[in-house]
């Protein structure tokens, strides 16, 4: 045996030894968030539910306007269509994905992400249209932190938008402001990225490039962000987020409607944005607890008392998570795997020695 495969960290005892400690750190990383994101829920749902009239809710409910209802699940069912045309231009680039495998995986995360806690489904989806459309795992989950940063880039400027013309609390301000700066720093390693390489493929070809002493996983991210923001099919995704986002706004407008809360159409911008940065914490599954909450906070802006607010904040979640839930088992049946298998699968992405997943 070659003396220096013993100092490989990929071989030997040593080498077990070392990738068990890694899994061991990741399975300890996991259970605080678990903690920290049932904590959450259940603490947001205490304040949520103090002093909550259930009978006033439910005749509430019996009031509502079904057929309004029935539009905002139809706006929140279209959103997730765009997002799939969104996320089969990004990856026009690499490949043509079919929209149909595109829209399975986004209604699978979807299921995944309901019934299991700290959001897997994002991971999942794309280890789903990855192995689908033979695509690597790495331009994949790029083209979902891409989505990732368009969305936080349009949710902030729609936030300072209508802050022009609501006057929010001093706390949703300070939250904007950080998310404005968050947002526009990674916009920056984003174009910063693509120019780089933009003008580095002038004087370089490809080979040359991967000759640089760059870590092999950060160049082709690199070269993946450079691929997307420079295809033509970039703007077009935008396009598209920005129409999702839209279709998300109106779905809420929609349920606002139908349990006749007298508010504005800007009120159901900002309440979705507030419902937004919240459930971007760790959080339990399908975000039960912080949508409550932050549904609540956002409506609070517009001088909605607390025991209507809960109330609708609880209808609107049943309203708009329950179809999803039916076509995300559709999807996840449609997948292939099993409850168990998904939890698996989960688990090892990405996988702790950086490999691709296994099939």
């Amino acid at each position: 045996m070659n003396p220096a495969m013993d100092k490989n960290p990929r071989h030997g005892a040593w080498g077990s030894s070392f990738w068990a400690k890694i899994e061991e750190d990741r399975q300890i990383r996991r259970r605080y968030l678990l903690m920290v994101g049932y904590g959450l829920g259940f603490a947001y749902l205490y304040w949520v539910l103090h002093d909550f009239q259930p009978a006033r809710a439910l005749r509430d409910a019996r009031n509502a306007d079904w057929k309004w209802v029935v539009l905002g699940i139809s706006f929140e069912i279209l959103s997730y269509l765009t997002q799939a045309l969104r996320w089969k231009l990004l990856l026009q680039p690499f490949r043509k994905v079919r929209f149909s495998t595109a829209t399975r995986a986004i209604f699978t995360g979807l299921f995944a992400n309901i019934v299991l806690p700290l959001r897997p489904g994002e991971i999942l989806r794309a280890y789903l249209l990855g192995k689908s459309e033979d695509l690597g795992f790495g331009q994949v989950i790029g083209s979902v932190g891409v989505e990732r940063l368009i969305d936080l880039v349009i949710a902030t400027s729609g936030l300072g938008f209508a802050s022009l013309f609501v006057p929010l609390p001093p706390e949703l301000r300070r939250a904007a402001d950080a998310l404005g700066i968050v947002a526009l720093v990674l916009l920056g390693v984003l174009v910063g990225a693509v120019l780089y390489f933009e003008l580095t493929m002038r004087h370089e070809n490809a080979a040359q490039i991967r000759s640089r002493r760059i870590p092999g996983k950060v160049r082709a991210a690199l070269l993946g962000l450079h691929a997307m923001g420079t295809s033509a099919s970039f703007y077009p995704a935008v396009i598209a987020s920005v129409a999702m986002q839209g279709l998300q706004v109106l779905a809420i407008w929609a349920i606002v409607h139908s349990y006749s809360l007298l508010l504005p159409f800007l009120a159901s911008m900002v309440v979705l944005l507030v419902i937004n940065i919240g459930v971007s914490l760790p959080n339990a599954p399908a975000n039960v607890g912080s949508y409550q909450f932050f549904c609540v906070l956002g409506l609070s802006v517009f001088g909605v008392e607390k025991t209507t607010a809960t109330g609708f904040s609880i209808f609107a979640f049943m309203a708009l998570t329950l179809p999803l839930l039916l076509l995300g088992f559709g999807a996840f049946l449609g997948s292939g795997l099993t409850l168990h298998e998904m939890r698996e699968q989960i688990r090892s992405l990405p996988d702790s020695r950086g490999s691709r997943p296994a099939a």
